[in-house]
């Protein structure tokens, strides 16, 4: 972590040196502080196992902080962030050694003088789905369940093509696994996947992704399809509508035909007030029967259905204070209270973000 925190000083230099003249290197950072509080009041302080952001209950903490330096001169690009909060320590648990701290680190080359191509390789953005960990970036405080149990991050390579006009951009990735850095488990196989995002207009856009890997060792390893697929409709200036929707599958064992399916729907709607105030509410629903990502071990395994409603001061544009209740219910008693099952959970989340 020293070191890294050294590169990024050299960076940050880096950035006053050339800013004088002609800007190649940019210094961005983020920071997001929480308390969050959990009527099941957990014994150990953290949520349900399903939750990775946002996920300490009676404590301030820090979800995520981050420093970055960005580097473009029209024909390469490389981006270097590096991270620390509750947040990557649950969601980065399995990383190695150093790779826990790392929020992105990718170099890219343009293919084409005339055609906006680049190739791109290191850590960067999962491709799937619509919430990322940047909390100041979502409708609302916390992520939905799909979000949090689907990649934050990928490592490998992607080309991506986009049209002059903006309107259509494709993107085809090749990468070490489902949220992994490096390879592990011994597990041999690469993965890939496809983005396709149309933005007919500056209020519309309608985006499908897909994964397709192995999961467990090579002796054992079973196959998983995954696609995601959403749309952010900007209805008006003031009111806006996201819908998605996703739909995995995974072997039930190697050379079987027989499949476990993963689903979820989710709408989040969004209004603003004012420049300064807005409001925004999310219904979503999770079924993980046979526990490919969240097992439970009851008869109906994780089925789901989850309501939030948050509220957003924006003092100046770089900067909000949110506050979000949010309420799960369980087909079966999932959770628990005062040591005893439960079908239900609520919370209360608030937290301050800010960017630079």
């Amino acid at each position: 972590m020293k070191k890294l925190l050294v590169l990024a000083a050299a960076l940050t230099t880096g950035s006053i040196a050339y800013g004088q003249e002609e800007p190649k290197i940019k210094v961005t950072g983020y920071l997001e502080t929480y308390f969050g509080y959990d009527f099941n009041k957990p014994a150990d302080n953290n949520r349900p196992g399903f939750i990775y952001s946002h996920n300490r209950h009676n404590e301030m903490n820090l979800n995520l902080g981050f420093i970055k330096g960005s580097y473009e001169n029209g024909m390469i690009r490389a981006n270097l962030a590096v991270m620390a909060g509750t947040y990557a320590n649950a969601n980065l648990a399995a990383e190695p050694g150093v790779l826990k701290n790392i929020f992105e680190a990718n170099a890219g080359v343009k293919l084409s003088k005339t055609a906006n191509l680049w190739l791109d390789a290191g850590i960067f953005s999962s491709h799937i789905g619509f919430e990322s960990a940047i909390s100041k970036d979502c409708w609302v405080l916390t992520r939905n369940i799909s979000s949090e149990n689907t990649p934050y991050y990928e490592s490998g390579a992607k080309i991506t093509y986009g049209t002059t006009d903006g309107k259509f951009t494709a993107a085809a990735f090749y990468l070490n696994g489902w949220q992994r850095m490096t390879r592990q488990n011994g597990n041999s196989q690469p993965a890939g996947g496809v983005q396709l995002t149309w933005k007919p207009t500056g209020k519309i856009t309608v985006n499908y992704s897909n994964y397709l890997g192995t999961e467990g060792a090579d002796s054992i390893r079973v196959r998983r399809l995954y696609h995601n697929v959403y749309g952010i409709f900007q209805v008006t200036d003031q009111f806006g509508v996201t819908v998605g929707f996703d739909y995995g599958t995974q072997q039930k064992e190697k050379g079987s035909d027989d499949r476990n399916e993963v689903l979820s729907p989710v709408a989040i709607a969004q209004y603003k007030f004012s420049s300064k105030w807005a409001m925004s509410g999310r219904v979503e629903y999770y079924e993980d029967k046979n526990g490919v990502f969240i097992g439970t071990g009851t008869p109906n395994g994780f089925k789901t259905t989850g309501y939030s409603l948050n509220i957003d001061y924006a003092p100046i544009s770089n900067a909000v204070l949110r506050l979000e209740g949010k309420m799960y219910s369980s087909k079966d008693e999932i959770f628990v209270r005062n040591f005893n099952p439960v079908d239900n959970n609520a919370a209360v989340t608030a937290s301050i973000a800010v960017s630079f």
